[in-house]
């Protein structure tokens, strides 16, 4: 009672056996042309540890006091990771998130990578350098292992750029220390524009990639008593409500 089979190139086979029919089958089902399975689905962005923030990260969070990577204006992270710098961003808008590493915490001459929010759902690592007031895309793009997502109306990435670089001046030795730009803003078809707010803040000092701080900025709605003439004006108010007028 065997039985014949052809095969995907048109040979026929016959077998005398039921199992040696489902073998043939086994063969037929993986012959070349035929659909496998699709792949898994690439695993989704992993959320940021604020927690490791001055432990086995430094950060810079700006904003509200107590926010975190999801609540702050703007939230910068970073650590080594062998012979890379893994940075960690994320802000308060649609468009882009930046950080820069400049000499003198003005814009202008400085090295700046950008996480972009393009038409199309995606989150792109981009290589800038400010001449002057104005950001010009460069093609070389030290980033690499980039991952990036829009969620909730907030831009957050993730990358590695190498400590040393061969000597560029649009890219700088991140093993050097440098004051950090922090800025963010709406983009108009995957093209940066002008940052949210005029002044964006940047570091009090030079930072160290080997030194980890956890390090908060108050947003200006939250620094309205922070100064001395602020604090002043207070007591002068209040006296003046206590002792009434004369």
């Amino acid at each position: 009672h065997g039985c014949c089979i052809k095969t995907l190139y048109g040979i026929i086979l016959c077998s005398p056996s039921p199992s040696l029919l489902g073998f043939l089958t086994i063969i037929y089902f993986y012959s070349p042309g035929y659909p496998f399975p699709t792949a898994p689905p690439v695993d989704p962005f992993a959320k940021i540890k604020v927690e490791d923030c001055g432990k086995t990260k430094g950060c810079f969070r700006y904003g509200k006091p107590g926010c975190n990577a999801e609540t702050c204006d703007y939230f910068l992270s970073y650590r080594m990771i062998g012979a890379d710098v893994e940075f960690e961003l994320s802000a308060d808008t649609d468009g882009w998130v930046a950080v820069g590493f400049s000499s003198d915490k003005k814009m202008g001459g400085d090295d700046v990578m950008a996480c972009v929010h393009d038409d199309n759902g995606r989150v792109r690592i981009q290589h800038f350098y400010n001449v002057g007031q104005w950001a010009k895309e460069i093609q070389r793009n030290p980033a690499r292992d980039e991952e990036g997502i829009f969620e909730n109306n907030r831009v957050t990435c993730r990358f590695k750029r190498p400590v040393n670089v061969p000597r560029d001046e649009t890219i700088v030795d991140l093993h050097l220390s440098w004051y950090y730009l922090f800025a963010w803003g709406p983009a108009i078809q995957g093209s940066i524009t002008r940052h949210d707010i005029d002044s964006p803040p940047a570091s009090e000092r030079v930072v160290s990639i080997y030194k980890y701080e956890d390090i908060f900025m108050p947003s200006a709605a939250y620094q309205t008593f922070s100064s001395p003439f602020c604090l002043l004006l207070i007591v002068a108010l209040t006296f003046y409500l206590l002792m009434g007028t004369p």
